[in-house]
């Protein structure tokens, strides 16, 4: 019988290590509650994608104008790729202008057979929210608005957008056209994130483009996103209003480096929209904080290695982990660490040894964040197996290791 099958029967336990890692934070303020007059609500921060308030938020409802998100997705995909560049231009069909002249709807105010570049047309999207320019938009790339509009839902169904459907590329009313507000704040991270050269036309604030046929004077439209006023680092997305869908926006803010992306629909007025989004977005930013704990490759704790050449080895987390909390989360918050110990040599690195399990009051279930090894521990020959395993059996193991442990997680409680 080996040395280690010796110490397999001789001890017959399966030692457990469940650190209590007690993070340190100053006595916090009670995180106050939030209610909102929308119908459809969401708040994400981005980094995490934790969601901090949440109404209604797969409810399905029309997508309005916020359908052109997906519009100016997919034609920042196409320049994003190559297939198209900023100064490429189009023409204006005769199909795509008699279907909007005259119409109600918002307008870019393009005129039959002009030239139009693709930058007139991102700039008439998102600033004049232009019906007009969408179906330009969508003749351009696709041939057809109705052609558009399968592209726009082989988008949604890539991105994971599983309750939204979309029938054409403007976001005009249509029956069996739908999003939810996760889904919308989901292609805003999207965009934020896969085109962060192209983002920034969604913080303009004005656009000139047509003259106005009564007076002759250049026609100046300006952005409908009230964020982009009224909140600190507001810099997009969209707004979106019909009969049906009420009053929504879709809209992101970054401040330091937090981003949070926020979703309504659903209000009564362009006063209330501005005013419960900003509401959302504020509470947003003043009641929660983003926490790093461990960085990707940190050690976070070292466990002692049976029958290897090193006595011990390190466990860190794949990725780097960082939580959003309320600041009374952050105050009860409990960090354990889980793993069997002493861990049997050879351990390749990258093996999964343990296990992070995090607590906080406002969550049901625990966090489970594998603890992988650091490093690759070789078994050592068969004398030192025998010596081991007789120290082993003779001393037992350290007192030491969990008080080492918690003192670590203390200081890096105390600086988090």
């Amino acid at each position: 019988m080996s040395a280690y099958s010796l110490f397999q029967r001789g001890l017959a336990l399966f030692l457990l290590a469940s650190i209590l890692l007690a993070l340190f934070v100053p006595s916090p303020g009670r995180a106050q509650g939030f209610t909102t007059a929308a119908k459809h609500a969401i708040l994400i921060e981005q980094e995490t994608g934790t969601v901090l308030y949440e109404k209604a938020a797969d409810e399905r409802f029309p997508p309005a104008s916020m359908a052109k998100m997906m519009t100016l997705y997919i034609l920042f995909e196409q320049i994003h790729s190559g297939a198209l560049s900023l100064d490429d231009t189009t023409r204006v069909s005769s199909h795509a202008w008699k279907r909007w002249a005259g119409s109600e709807g918002s307008l870019m105010f393009l005129s039959e057979n002009e030239e139009v570049s693709v930058e007139q047309l991102i700039r008439g999207i998102i600033v004049a929210s232009g019906n007009d320019a969408c179906t330009v938009v969508a003749e351009m790339l696709a041939g057809s608005e109705d052609a558009f509009a399968q592209w726009m839902n082989a988008k949604a169904e890539e991105l994971g957008m599983t309750n939204s459907h979309y029938r054409n590329a403007s976001g005009w009313p249509a029956p069996d056209q739908y999003t939810t507000a996760r889904d919308l704040a989901l292609l805003a991270d999207r965009t934020i994130r896969d085109f962060p050269e192209l983002y920034h036309y969604y913080g303009e604030k004005t656009f000139t483009h047509g003259r106005d046929f009564r007076t002759g004077q250049p026609i100046t439209q300006h952005n409908r996103n009230p964020l982009l006023y009224r909140v600190e680092g507001a810099d997009g997305l969209k707004t979106g209003h019909t009969k049906a869908a009420g009053y929504g926006l879709t809209g992101s803010a970054k401040r330091g480096d937090r981003r949070l992306i926020v979703v309504v629909s659903g209000l009564s007025s362009q006063s209330e929209r501005s005013r419960e989004s900003q509401a959302l977005i504020e509470y947003g930013f003043r009641a929660f904080r983003t926490y790093p704990l461990f960085a990707a490759g940190e050690p976070v704790v070292n466990a002692d290695v049976w029958l290897g050449e090193a006595a011990k080895v390190p466990l860190v987390v794949e990725n780097s982990l960082v939580l959003t909390l309320s600041r009374r989360d952050r105050a009860g918050m409990k960090v354990k660490v889980r793993y069997a110990q002493p861990i049997p040599a050879p351990i390749v690195k990258g093996d999964r040894l343990g296990e992070l399990v995090i607590t906080w009051p406002s969550r049901s279930e625990p966090l489970v964040v594998p603890l992988l090894a650091g490093e690759s521990v070789a078994q050592v020959g068969g004398f030192g197996k025998i010596a081991a395993a007789f120290e082993y059996l003779v001393f037992g193991s350290s007192g030491t290791r969990e008080g080492a442990a918690q003192t670590a997680a203390q200081e890096k409680g105390e600086g988090a």
